[in-house]
């Protein structure tokens, strides 16, 4: 893969990954009540199969530890990653 760059952007509610200076997905998340809610994913079909989405989960549930929150998996990638990553279920709400 190549390499990817994960921000917080807290004023939207999202994180986001970039590629080479390039937007290359996002994690839109609503923050209630100390739990996490990722709501969206979304991965340009430039970068698909490319673990940029993985990258991009990973590091905003490595974030969303940090940050003491427990995580509401709404969306089915965010759902379905946590699933295949037993190390991250114990964020769980």
């Amino acid at each position: 893969m190549t390499d990817a760059r994960v921000s917080q952007h807290a004023e939207q509610s999202r994180f986001e990954v970039h590629v080479e200076g390039r937007r290359a997905g996002l994690a839109d998340y609503v923050d209630r009540d100390g739990v996490r809610d990722f709501v969206h994913t979304e991965v340009d079909d430039a970068f698909e199969g490319q673990g940029v989405g993985s990258t991009l989960i990973r590091e905003a549930l490595d974030h969303t530890r940090a940050d003491g929150l427990r995580v509401r998996p709404t969306c089915p990638f965010v759902r379905a990653w946590i699933e295949k990553h037993p190390d991250h279920q114990d964020l769980l709400a």
